[in-house]
């Protein structure tokens, strides 16, 4: 009830917040199409304690690539955990990457111990994320995401996190973050523009650069803040799912242990009264 009751109230705030991610995506996906993406150069210095959001456009030769791994802090959710890890094991064998070439960000307590218990470099780590995220939450994750970016502390960044489905079914999702380019943003809203056989311009005011400077980072949150309520939301369908389950198999296992007490009783029982009438019999 407990889980049913958080999957219920998630899943009418991410309703609402997906139409906004949708359009933050739409927008960005018709500025690379306009090539208002190509060639900007992030600024050789920005202000101490300052995000360069440029950065984010910024393509390098791949030496290292950052997952982020969406998990959850406890137990009891099903295979909600075990697929995410799976999957995500997957993905770093699928591209041919060691333990030294992959940095783990973390979300969730369980991913967590389970990369460092195998070695791996956990440059981020985020636990007890709420039932119901805020983007409060979500904004200084994606500050020090940013920063290890533009540190070079990874060349590419890959999000992790099992996709909502249904109330049953539940898909697990690899989408690249950074960099932000028009290859890995797809043609997303794009169907109209490409019918119509023009080339996509826009003009902007103060700058481009300006433009940019605002739009990456809410794109950059949007899509870390979605795939944070997504997990969150496949999270609780599974522990509801899980508690379901477990619920019936007790009731299983009740019904069965009384079914042996009585059993055990009647047998008692008859034994007894065939001890009292053999008794009787032998007195008489």
């Amino acid at each position: 009830m407990v889980s049913t009751s958080k999957l219920n109230q998630i899943q009418k705030h991410t309703k609402t917040y997906q139409v906004y991610a949708s359009k933050i995506r739409n927008v960005i996906t018709h500025l690379a199409a306009s090539h208002l993406l190509d060639d900007v150069e992030a600024p050789e210095t920005v202000e101490e304690g300052e995000v360069n959001s440029l950065a984010m456009l910024q393509q390098r030769s791949v030496k290292k690539t950052g997952l982020v791994v969406i998990t959850s802090d406890r137990g009891l959710v099903g295979s909600y955990n075990s697929n995410v890890i799976k999957q995500t094991m997957n993905l770093i064998s699928k591209n041919h990457h060691s333990k030294d070439d992959v940095e783990i960000i973390a979300i969730g307590g369980t991913g967590a111990d389970f990369f460092k218990k195998r070695g791996y470099d956990i440059v981020y780590e985020y636990r007890e994320l709420g039932d119901v995220p805020t983007f409060r939450e979500v904004r200084p994750i994606v500050r020090a995401i940013l920063k290890m970016f533009e540190s070079e502390k990874f060349d590419e960044l890959f999000v992790c996190y099992n996709h909502f489905v249904n109330s049953l079914t539940s898909t697990f999702r690899g989408e690249q973050m950074l960099p932000i380019s028009a290859e890995n943003l797809g043609s997303e809203g794009l169907s109209d523009t490409n019918d119509s056989g023009y080339n996509l311009e826009y003009d902007t005011e103060p700058s481009e650069d300006a433009i940019l400077e605002v739009i990456l980072p809410q794109y950059a949150e949007s899509l870390l803040y979605g795939a944070m309520l997504d997990a969150k939301t496949s999270e609780h369908a599974s522990s509801s799912t899980a508690m379901r389950s477990a619920s019936d198999n007790a009731d299983d296992i009740i019904a069965g242990l009384e079914l042996q007490y009585n059993r055990a009783r009647q047998s008692a029982i008859t034994t007894e009264i065939t001890e009292i009438t053999g008794a009787q019999a032998a007195l008489e």
